[in-house]
């Protein structure tokens, strides 16, 4: 597997619910956070340890060997280290596509799950 990109960051909740939201990103109770493009598919989850991981398959139809990897780790005072890793069986992207998969991952992941936990 190829490492396209990967990232840490705080999200405002714990690990339990963080797992939740990944691993239920429709679940009602929640505030809408999945926006998808329109080149973008909802991605399955592939493999669910709690509260510790989440694989996910590709988002993207043209990429189908792409799998985002998560790790999950309490950070104090409620919150959650979430450290995702982009990997694909496939050749890697161009640049401009990496930047693009890498871009998206962001945006869903610590900004709007980020806002769902209202901060």
């Amino acid at each position: 597997m190829i490492t396209i990109g990967a990232r840490a960051r705080r999200l405002p909740a714990p690990p339990h619910v963080v797992w939740d939201s990944l691993t239920q990103p429709r679940r009602s109770a929640t505030r809408p956070w999945l926006y998808l493009l329109p080149d973008e598919v909802e991605p399955s989850v592939l493999e669910a340890q709690r509260p510790d991981s989440v694989v996910w398959s590709s988002l993207w139809p043209s990429r189908p060997a792409d799998r985002v990897h998560f790790e999950l780790t309490a950070a104090g005072n409620c919150e959650t280290l979430l450290r995702f890793t982009l990997l694909t069986s496939d050749e890697a992207p161009d640049q401009s596509k990496v930047g693009h998969l890498r871009r998206r991952l962001n945006q869903l992941l610590f900004a709007n799950l980020r806002l769902s936990y209202g901060q």
